[in-house]
């Protein structure tokens, strides 16, 4: 198997002399990941892509982060406060901070980043954060943001993308073209990138946080077959590598210099149906939710689980896996049923197979995880027709509707908000079924207008019970993330979002 470069295998030392008389050498220590695939546009307005998410966690530094328990914490904030309406969050900000290009970071700048990720045009955060009506600066340190209306999960978006902050000046000077270079406030700096081989970033020497930054470099690769991957940490090409296949947990465990890591992912893996988005819509499948429960029916979620993942993952039915809070017990995950799938798809007048085109992204797990889904589905009369397809490929062609059925990969947020809405309603930027039902609609608005945790599920659980029934998509399973690294690197913390967090990370 053709194993891609991975750079040098030391990194670099140099010594020289003074005097005469040689100093000590000095070893840039260098740390290379090893991604499941190439990220799309490193904007955070605009980006999409899950390994972006990865890179973004080196460079582009947030309000908020999260910790392992889900507890929101401050990251370019030092605390909030919310009014007793809930229609006004005051910010406090970091003192000290600069961007990468020596600009200070400070309530302007922090209003030109979700300004920014607000109105600009083809952003994806607008759709997440659009409850803010507008930002106001109060003090060089103090910003408030005043909402439409009171938004429970507002803090937990700004944990992520929504929440990290760009230089007004670099970003004004570069438009569209920002994510080329970005230029944010986090512990290292991009400093090359070429696609479909390498992203490199290096450590600022201005950082806020500068003293728990231990690596110099880190270089990120895109290698797209996880076996590959694993045989560059082996060798030694990689120091850590994300998303490693379940099926190699016991190489890793029997490998003395390498580590296993691994958290319940926020995430999910689940099946699109193409119910209103152009003529591929047009079909038993799309038109009919009889159909697309039947199609449910015919799979054996734990039977999925042990084949392809050793029993690794979590089956599930919900966009939260079954330990979040707000999983809803009362619909727990299905057990296949054959007899109901037969009787749905007579009482909905399918006869004989009914041939649908089957979109998977082409990943060892997912063409595997297809393979059992086709043949399942055989059994009540199901055709899949799988075709294999490119990550970014797949993404286009879901947006254009070129598909009827889509196995698609979520990688999940903390509160259920962000792992729903952006799928379930009318327009949302992830809705490619196109499903609309404005009583979905509404339930989503009313559940992020409360912040009392029990009436937040009580309103998830309408949604549940409705979306099951009829919605565009059915959840298969909850990965879990696994990560594995050589042991002579230290501080590295599993985290239920999957991301690597550099600070604290150290090389021996």
């Amino acid at each position: 198997m053709r194993q891609k470069a991975c750079g040098t295998a030391l990194a670099l030392a140099v010594s020289f002399f003074v005097s005469g008389v040689a100093a000590p050498a000095f070893a840039q220590s260098h740390l290379r990941i090893g991604l499941a695939d190439d990220p799309d546009v490193l904007d955070p307005t605009l980006a999409r892509s899950y390994t972006a998410r990865i890179v973004f966690a080196s460079i582009c530094d947030k309000l908020f982060d999260i910790d392992e328990k889900l507890n929101i914490v401050p990251q370019l904030a030092l605390g909030h406060e919310t009014s007793a309406d809930g229609k006004t969050v005051t910010i406090k900000l970091r003192p000290g901070v600069k961007f990468h290009d020596g600009e200070a970071f400070d309530a302007a700048a922090a209003k030109f980043s979700i300004d920014r990720h607000l109105t600009m045009k083809a952003s994806y955060r607008r759709a997440e954060i659009g409850i803010i009506d507008s930002v106001e600066t109060v003090d060089p340190l103090t910003i408030k943001l005043l909402l439409k209306a009171p938004f429970s999960p507002l803090l937990n978006q700004l944990t992520d993308r929504a929440g990290m902050m760009v230089s007004p000046k670099a970003a004004e000077a570069t438009g569209d073209k920002f994510g080329l270079k970005p230029v944010c406030a986090g512990p290292y700096r991009l400093v090359e990138r070429v696609q479909q081989d390498r992203i490199v970033v290096e450590r600022f020497a201005d950082y806020w946080n500068k003293d728990q930054v231990f690596i110099d470099k880190i270089t990120y690769l895109p290698i797209v077959d996880a076996t590959v991957r694993l045989a560059n940490l082996r060798a030694g090409g990689l120091e850590l590598t994300e998303r490693v296949l379940a099926t190699d947990i016991k190489t890793i465990r029997d490998n003395p210099k390498l580590r296993l890591s691994k958290a319940i992912s926020l995430g999910f893996t689940s099946l699109i149906f193409n119910v209103a988005n152009g003529p591929k819509a047009d079909n038993p499948l799309g038109k009919d939710a009889r159909v697309r429960r039947a199609l449910d029916l015919t799979f054996d979620r734990e039977a999925i689980n042990q084949v392809v993942f050793n029993g690794e993952f979590v089956p599930g039915n919900q966009w939260i896996n079954p330990q979040h809070p707000y999983y809803q017990e009362a619909f727990p995950v299905p057990r296949r049923d054959l007899a109901k799938a037969k009787a749905l798809m007579k009482e909905a007048g399918v006869t004989g197979r009914l041939s649908i085109d089957f979109m998977v992204v082409n990943t060892p797990e997912t063409r595997a995880v297809a393979e059992v889904l086709q043949s399942m589905a055989a059994e009540a009369g199901f055709d899949l027709k799988i075709r294999i397809t490119e990550g970014a490929t797949a993404l286009k062609e879901g947006e254009d509707g070129n598909f009827q059925l889509y196995m698609n990969w979520w990688s999940g947020r903390s509160d259920p908000d962000g792992n729903s809405i952006i799928h379930h309603i009318c327009g949302a930027p992830q809705n490619l079924g196109h499903y609309c039902d404005k009583q979905i609609d509404a339930w989503h608005q009313e559940a992020r207008a409360a912040s009392d945790p029990a009436v937040r599920k009580a309103v998830y659980a309408k949604i549940t019970a409705k979306y099951l029934a009829e919605g565009s998509m059915v959840y298969l399973y909850h990965p879990q993330m696994l990560i594995a690294h050589v042991d002579r690197l230290e501080g590295y913390r599993p985290m239920p979002d999957g991301l690597v967090r550099v600070i604290g990370l150290k090389l021996k």
